[in-house]
């Protein structure tokens, strides 16, 4: 299998409300908005999209992983955004392995901004 990239989608009940949130997640409006009102996609990396979109049966049961380098600054910076996690979460024994900080958005999906020990 050869992957060129990833496209991570987040169901949400209200369109307008998630778009705000991920809007102050990411600190900007998305890249791209597939269909006005119904999907937008930010593009984290050179391969890696999230994008959300108006489906509210599937709405609330997401779990992300958004690696990044330091994890402090990143929270403060989401903070500073009015959007504040819950409690890092410590990974491996101790530790060891890296922490997360879990959001979550309107609907309840879980958004985990991780930095892995090492990397």
């Amino acid at each position: 299998m050869d992957i060129n990239a990833l496209f991570y989608g987040l169901a949400v009940t209200n369109f307008e409300a998630a778009d705000s949130w991920y809007t102050r997640l990411f600190g900007r409006a998305a890249d791209v908005v597939v269909t006005p009102g119904i999907e937008a996609m930010w593009q984290l990396s050179d391969t890696a999209f999230v994008y959300i979109v108006a489906d509210p049966d599937h709405a609330g049961h997401a779990l992300v992983n958004i690696a990044v380098s330091d994890l402090t600054a990143t929270v403060s910076e989401i903070g500073s955004r009015g959007i504040v996690p819950g409690p890092f979460i410590l990974v491996g024994p101790n530790g060891a392995a890296g922490r997360k900080a879990p959001f979550t958005d309107p609907d309840g999906n879980s958004i985990f901004v991780i930095e892995i020990a090492g990397a």
